[in-house]
């Protein structure tokens, strides 16, 4: 009876757990968010941090060792549900080929192991906070990793005068929503550890949403007809950071990649 009960109890506790999982979160549309300064449009300052596996793999992925196998579980990539709509990133077949070329190099040419710049959309799912900082003119995003940031221009949509790793951008809102129209990438960041990429030819267009005091939606679709067969779509929540005293720190890496980066070239 007691082996019976307990079984039962178990059941129940796990029946209780799919439940809770399966409790609708705040549905986009049917929250208000608090009015910004000019008080019209939703306030999205904050200290914002993704909670997900995405900058290890965009998509559906097992634990398996991680480029730096010598640390054992501590260097080993856990696994993760994907972020990508409908579970592929559609690649071209050329394009595949130097995804998996990436991966096998992942060690040392992952733009993050070299502490560059992370840009766009990878900034926002670093395991590092970022903060928005938002103006009726513009709204700045500040990224704890390399001190990154970007500027996201509100006025006349600005026409990029020439690529950078974060980009040209340029804002408007859509009702409750923060569109963020991407231009002037530089092709050189990759979407995570295993080597996902685009060209210089990416356009993203990213979609900030509160879906309530402590929640951001974040939608990316992303578009390089050079890479991929078509437009793919990324989201995923992001959450408040609400310690007492929450607030970015520094991670200027740069030191931590003199190494790797150079040290060949050191005298023997």
């Amino acid at each position: 009876m007691r082996t019976g009960f307990g079984g039962l109890m178990t059941a129940a506790a796990m029946a209780g757990i799919f439940l809770l999982g399966a409790q609708p979160t705040p549905a986009q549309g049917t929250y208000r968010a608090p009015r910004a300064a000019d008080g019209i449009h939703p306030d999205l300052n904050g200290i914002w941090e993704a909670l997900n596996t995405a900058n290890w793999d965009l998509q559906d992925h097992s634990p398996q060792a991680g480029p730096m196998w010598e640390m054992g579980a501590i260097g080993a990539e856990p696994a993760g549900q994907g972020v990508v709509e409908g579970g592929a990133i559609p690649y071209l077949p050329a394009a595949l080929e130097r995804r998996k070329q990436n991966f096998a190099n992942r060690r040392t040419n992952d733009p993050e192991a070299k502490c560059y710049m992370p840009g766009i959309p990878r900034a926002n799912y670093m395991p590092y906070p970022f903060q928005i900082v938002q103006s009726p003119k513009g709204i700045l995003l500040v990224y704890e990793y390399a001190s990154a940031n970007r500027f996201v221009n509100m006025g006349k949509p600005q026409e990029a005068g020439s690529d950078t790793w974060m980009g040209t951008n340029n804002g408007h809102w859509e009702g409750e929503t923060l569109v963020v129209d991407v231009t002037g990438l530089n092709g050189l960041a990759w979407f995570d550890r295993v080597g996902d990429f685009a060209s210089d030819k990416l356009h993203v267009v990213e979609r900030y949403t509160r879906a309530d005091h402590d929640h951001l939606n974040y939608e990316a679709t992303l578009e390089d007809p050079s890479v991929f067969s078509r437009p793919w779509k990324i989201s995923m929540p992001l959450y408040r950071r609400v310690e007492i005293g929450a607030q970015l720190l520094e991670f200027k890496c740069v030191e931590f990649a003199e190494e790797l980066l150079y040290g060949q070239y050191k005298k023997k």
